[in-house]
């Protein structure tokens, strides 16, 4: 649980840093420095993502221990792909089609590709092992050292070059500071296995493809953003995206990290059709909690752009997020629940057949679409091609005979959601802030786990009270009230 809090609380940091950011840099800045950091998690995908994920499948602490080859050969992996990325970007950046991002920041960006490659590479091999404290630590030092260079850059030069170059500095610094732990004895590069990369490269493939496929649709939408509407509207489109994607991204992820486990365990104890039954809860329980936190940020949007989006994103902020909100909310229900179905059957091109269509469906969208004096339709666009890409995604499932949740818990979740937008959205015309979103935020949240308790959406309400029946069968042997309460709780 100290993992899944860790990595709630870097991604709350990092929006922090990141409007920090807007803020100095302005939008016009932004969005060359948003555009830059697209292209950087693009090239960082295509190259290095492969070995992180093949890190989080096939590294352990035994494997550390009996196995220093797997180490060894995952590090001559990055080692070999660093030094092959680096004169094919430089060539692209130098002698390639021009870009609407000036050529040195494209530079830049490919070169922050490779350190925030190896910074996710190292912390995936840190997770793999289970060495919560380290994690926090090589954590925690990051975004201390971001706070200070990247924010500290922005505000003091108000360059979009300085920023990444600060950013790129916080990752590698937090690795230099951490580095002896961070080794592993007698995994040199002599002790790789070239046998294993193929092994490997096999593995990740299709995942990495799916996960490429899904980055060239925000990433090309911020291009045309900027050949038609200029740098200052993609920054604006970018921010919006990039905090709206933060927050289903760190929701989805936080869930995945511990159903997804599950289901693997189940699986592996127990069997196909026991990990098939709990997939189906898995989704049931993605479905329950994401959907709800993205009609609760629709709800008090207008709140959340005057407490802390900078003044010169406002309007177009809430706005575009409003548009964008559904497709991300697809997006993490493919992420997070639809494609544990591919990877437990180990069949994952599904999944880059479901990107491709997303992939396609983008550009057909914008070109029906009508265009106007903003990114708006590059938003929808956006929104509807994530949509065709869930649809896609569920149809090759649905083919694969799987295992769906009840309908029941489904049709609730939508019941509380409407019912949530009804109580917290009919008070978006008031006065935005801080009083207004508390006030929205609690009709609609007790509405929604109101309906939850009744029903036991999801099993939501049997999970909390199992979480908390140890704490009070120990409060119980103190008798008084909790022996009273005990009975309740069994019952």
């Amino acid at each position: 649980m100290s993992v899944v809090l860790t990595f709630l609380v870097n991604t709350i940091f990092n929006l922090i840093v990141g409007l920090i950011v807007a803020k100095f840099l302005g939008p016009e800045e932004y969005g060359k420095f948003a555009l830059a950091i697209a292209v950087m998690t693009f090239g960082q995908t295509l190259a290095f993502e492969w070995i992180r994920q093949s890190a989080v499948r096939f590294y352990s602490e035994r494997t550390r221990r009996e196995e220093p080859k797997i180490r060894a050969t995952l590090d001559a992996a990055f080692a070999w792909g660093a030094l092959l990325f680096i004169p094919f970007t430089l060539a692209l950046a130098l002698f390639g089609p021009v870009f609407s991002l000036p050529r040195d920041l494209f530079a830049l960006a490919c070169a922050a590709s490779i350190a925030n490659g190896l910074f996710d590479y190292q912390t995936a091999l840190v997770r793999a092992r289970f060495d919560d404290r380290l994690y926090i630590r090589v954590i925690v030092t990051k975004n201390l050292l971001a706070l200070v260079m990247t924010a500290g850059g922005a505000w003091a030069t108000g360059s979009a070059r300085v920023a990444l170059v600060a950013g790129m500095s916080s990752l590698l610094g937090s690795l230099l500071i951490w580095r002896a732990r961070l080794a592993d004895r007698g995994a040199g590069m002599k002790a790789s296995d070239p046998s294993l990369v193929r092994h490997y490269a096999g593995y990740a493939a299709p995942i990495v493809a799916a996960v490429v496929l899904y980055q060239l649709i925000p990433l090309a939408n911020r291009d045309l953003a900027a050949r038609f509407f200029g740098f200052a509207e993609t920054g604006r489109f970018a921010l919006a995206y990039d905090l709206g994607l933060r927050a289903v991204m760190a929701i989805g992820s936080a869930l995945d990290v511990l159903l997804f486990q599950i289901a693997v365990r189940a699986h592996d104890v127990h069997g196909e059709e026991t990990a098939r039954d709990q997939v189906a809860r898995n989704i049931a329980i993605v479905f329950a909690i994401l959907a709800p936190a993205c009609v609760g940020i629709w709800i008090v949007l207008p709140s959340i752009e005057v407490l802390i989006v900078p003044q010169a994103f406002r309007g177009p902020f809430a706005h575009f997020l409003g548009l964008m909100l559904p497709g991300l909310f697809c997006y993490g229900l493919a992420q997070f629940s639809i494609n544990a179905i591919f990877q437990l059957a180990r069949k994952t091109l599904p999944m880059v057949a479901a990107a491709l269509s997303a992939c396609i469906a983008d550009p057909l969208f914008i070109l029906t679409l009508p265009r106007g004096d903003d990114a708006s339709s590059l938003a929808v666009a956006q929104s509807l091609a994530l949509g065709v890409g869930l649809i896609v995604l569920i149809g090759f499932a649905s083919a694969n005979a799987p295992k769906w949740p009840r309908l029941r818990d489904l049709a609730l979740t939508l019941v509380a959601c409407l019912g949530m937008a009804a109580l917290g959205g009919s008070l978006r015309a008031l006065r935005p802030g801080f009083a207004l979103m508390l006030t929205q935020m609690s009709l609609a949240g007790a509405f929604y786990i109101l309906i939850v308790a009744a029903f036991d959406v999801a099993g939501l309400r049997s999970a909390f009270l199992d979480k908390l029946a140890p704490a009070i069968e120990r409060l119980s042997r103190k008798g008084g009230l909790f022996k009273l309460l005990l009975p309740l709780r069994l019952g």
